[in-house]
């Protein structure tokens, strides 16, 4: 995989990311700072390490199954390993300001 085919897949693992969803949370799991990295492997594979909202989300399988199911389906990709991490803790400071605005924190 040269430069060029990298950046494209990265670019379209972001995009594909900003589609998914907290079910509770009308903001995108991108824009909510639950992805803290991104690995593309020259394979394909991708590792991906995120995190919650809340170490008891409710949506957490639902949430990891879209993200897997969404990447996946990505042309390059081959496939993809989701890690739930929580260290460092999430909290609001990680939003985007896109998100802030559209939940009001702004």
């Amino acid at each position: 995989m040269n430069t060029e085919e990298r950046l494209k897949i990265e670019e379209r693992i972001v995009e594909m990311l900003k589609t998914v969803y907290d079910p509770e949370i009308p903001v995108d799991i991108y824009n909510l700072g639950l992805i803290y990295n991104i690995d593309l492997h020259d394979d394909g594979e991708v590792v991906i390490d995120m995190t919650l909202t809340a170490p008891n989300c409710p949506a957490a399988d639902f949430i990891m199954e879209d993200v897997r199911q969404k990447v996946d389906s990505i042309e390059g990709v081959t496939s993809s390993v989701i890690n739930i991490v929580f260290e460092p803790e999430w909290d609001k400071d990680m939003m985007s300001d896109e998100a802030k605005l559209d939940l009001g924190f702004l």
